[in-house]
């Protein structure tokens, strides 16, 4: 190879790099959470996580005890599922998801039981797999979270995801887990599944491919609409942990005239009450 060519491939590839660069210096220890950001591809530190305690979490006893043993399964390295947390929405999905990270690490008997847990947004599943290689070879457990993970008519996303959960050669590495929450059961609309039947030469094939995708989680937790004695017992509890001082006819009355105002009961709607009421009677969120 003469001079001159070999110049120009090296500022053909000087000026590639410039325009993918390689992904940043990524150090595990620096905290507990961290968000992957694509295009550049890039974990950024989340110094303070937007979660509440574990106990706080009312009406969700039985998913909230499969996800967590699940969770210490994992830290404990032991095999341990996906899984896919769905239903309802304000229910607590994503807190729990949040909530049982944090209980896990402050329950930890060494470094090597704390868990890292990195949220990747929906619109970056795509680039899923490059965070995996990334992660694969570091000594360290990672949760790697989704919330709100849905895919739309036309969106041919879900095949990526499909093979990074459990296809491909290589396989989910050991030392992650994907965790995502959805509206939706099986991750796609109704109207997308019923169309793919419709015009399918195999209907059942068809729906199949779909359905598939979240057969790729291990574990299903199934989070439904509250009863008013659930909504009750999520603000009695919230009352207690900031010494409202309210006494229960008092409490409970105004509880029922937010639901109504807002036409649901859900952990969400309770929280807010909870932050409304506190801001009224001058007491500070913990």
């Amino acid at each position: 190879m003469d001079t001159e060519t070999k110049q120009l491939l090296e500022r053909i590839a000087n000026a590639l790099d410039r325009l993918a660069p390689p992904p940043q210096a990524f150090d595990p220890n620096a905290g507990d959470a961290f968000i992957w950001y694509s295009d550049p591809d890039r974990l950024e530190l989340v110094e303070q996580v937007n979660r509440v305690d574990l106990d706080l979490l009312r009406g969700i006893d039985l998913v909230r005890d499969r996800l967590l043993e699940n969770t210490q399964r994992f830290a404990a390295g032991l095999p341990a599922n996906n899984a896919l947390l769905w239903g309802a929405r304000g229910m607590g999905k994503s807190s729990l998801v949040k909530a049982v990270h944090a209980n896990v690490n402050d329950n930890a008997d060494s470094n090597s039981s704390r868990l890292a847990l990195i949220e990747i947004h929906r619109e970056d599943i795509i680039s899923l797999p490059t965070l995996m290689a990334l992660l694969r070879d570091i000594p360290h457990k990672f949760i790697l979270f989704c919330d709100d993970l849905s895919f739309d008519t036309g969106d041919s996303a879900y095949k990526s995801l499909k093979a990074v959960l459990e296809g491909g050669l290589e396989g989910r590495p050991a030392n992650m887990i994907f965790y995502a929450t959805s509206n939706r059961r099986h991750l796609m609309p109704r109207d997308m599944m019923e169309n793919e039947r419709s015009t399918a030469i195999n209907p059942a094939e068809a729906v199949e491919e779909k359905v598939s995708l979240s057969d790729r989680f291990g574990l299903w937790l199934g989070f439904h609409s509250c009863s008013q004695d659930d909504f009750m017992a999520m603000i009695q509890g919230y009352a207690r942990y900031f010494n409202l001082g309210l006494d229960d006819g008092d409490l409970h009355a105004r509880a029922i005239e937010w639901s109504v105002t807002r036409g649901a009961r859900s952990g969400r709607v309770a929280w807010q009450f909870i932050q409304d009421l506190c801001g009224e009677l001058g007491v500070a969120l913990k």
